[in-house]
C-alpha cells in the first residue's frame, strides 16, 4: 500500500470511528500488524472512496451483510456505530433488521437487534421505536401483491407461479408476510430495502436465483446500476472475492436480461 492510500485509508477510518486513530491499529500490533495496515489501505483506502454509493448507503450494505452471515458481533457492533457516525438514524438500523427476518431468519434479526441495542446504549443514543406499520386488515394480502408487482414485476410473480404446485401457502406467506407487513413498514424506503437486500443475499451466498431477483428490484424501484456494482464491490471486503465475484456474475445476467434503458 502506498503512503497515499494509507493516509486516505486512515482518515476514512477515523471519520467512520470518529476516532483521531484508528482502534484497529492498537488492536492488532501485537498480533497482526500488517493486517491492520491491508484493512486500512485497502478497504478503507480504495473501496470506500470509491464513487457509486455513498457513504451511509455503504454502511447500511455492511451492517446488512455482517448481520446475515452471522456470528461477526464484534463488527457488526463497529459497523452499527459507524452507520450513526454518518447520519444512519437508529430507527433505520431497527428497521433494517426488521427487514432481514425474511432473507436471514429470526435469529439473526434478533441477534442484530441485540447488537443494535448495545450501540445504542453505549453511543447514548434514544431509541425512538418508531412509527408502528399500518394495519392492513383484510388488504393484508392485496397490499403485498401490490408492493411485490411494484417491486419484483413479473420476476416475482414468476417465483410465485412457481410455487403453486409445491408450497402454496409459501406463496402466500410471501405475499403477505414479507411483502404485506414488512415491504409497507416506514423506516426504509425502498432503493435502501433493496440494496439491504441484495447485500444480505449475496453474503449468504446460496440464493442465486433470489439475489437475482432482488437486483432487478432494486433497479426497478429507482436504485442505479452502479449502486447495484458498488455494492457488490464493497461487499468483498466483509463476504470475500468468491461471494463477490458470483454476486458479480449474477448481477452481469440480470443486466443482460433487461433493455438498457432499464439499467
Amino acid at each position: 500500500m502506498n503512503t497515499q492510500t494509507m493516509t486516505l485509508g486512515r482518515a476514512q477510518l477515523s471519520a467512520i470511528e470518529q476516532t483521531d486513530e484508528p482502534s484497529l491499529v492498537e488492536a492488532l500490533r501485537d498480533i497482526a500488524p500488517d493486517l491492520a495496515s491491508l484493512a486500512i489501505g485497502f478497504v478503507y483506502g480504495e473501496i470506500y472512496p470509491r464513487p457509486g454509493l455513498d457513504l451511509r448507503h455503504r454502511q447500511l450494505v455492511t451492517v446488512a451483510a455482517l448481520a446475515a452471515m452471522g456470528g461477526l458481533e464484534p463488527q457488526l457492533r463497529f459497523h452499527l456505530a459507524g452507520a450513526l457516525h454518518v447520519g444512519c438514524t437508529p430507527v433505520e438500523l431497527v428497521e433494517l433488521m426488521n427487514h432481514l427476518v425474511v432473507y436471514a431468519g429470526f435469529p439473526a434479526a434478533l441477534n442484530g437487534i441485540a447488537a443494535a441495542r448495545e450501540v445504542f446504549a453505549k453511543q447514548g443514543v434514544a431509541v425512538n421505536a418508531g412509527t408502528p406499520a399500518p394495519d392492513q386488515g383484510g388488504s393484508r394480502f392485496e397490499a403485498g401483491l401490490a408492493r411485490l408487482r411494484e417491486i419484483d414485476g413479473e420476476v416475482g410473480e414468476r417465483v410465485l407461479a412457481s410455487l403453486e404446485d409445491i408450497a402454496p401457502d409459501l406463496g402466500r406467506f410471501i405475499i403477505e408476510f414479507a411483502f404485506g407487513d414488512i415491504y409497507t413498514r416506514p423506516g426504509l424506503d425502498l432503493v435502501s430495502r433493496e440494496l439491504v437486500t441484495v447485500a444480505a443475499l449475496a453474503a449468504i451466498g446460496s440464493a442465486t436465483p433470489q439475489l437475482k431477483v432482488h437486483m432487478h428490484g432494486l433497479l426497478n424501484v429507482g436504485g442505479s446500476r452502479e449502486q447495484m456494482v458498488e455494492a457488490i464491490i464493497h461487499l468483498a471486503a466483509y463476504a470475500g472475492f468468491p461471494r463477490a465475484i458470483n454476486a458479480a456474475l449474477a448481477a452481469k445476467a440480470v443486466l443482460t436480461e433487461r433493455p438498457p434503458e432499464r439499467h
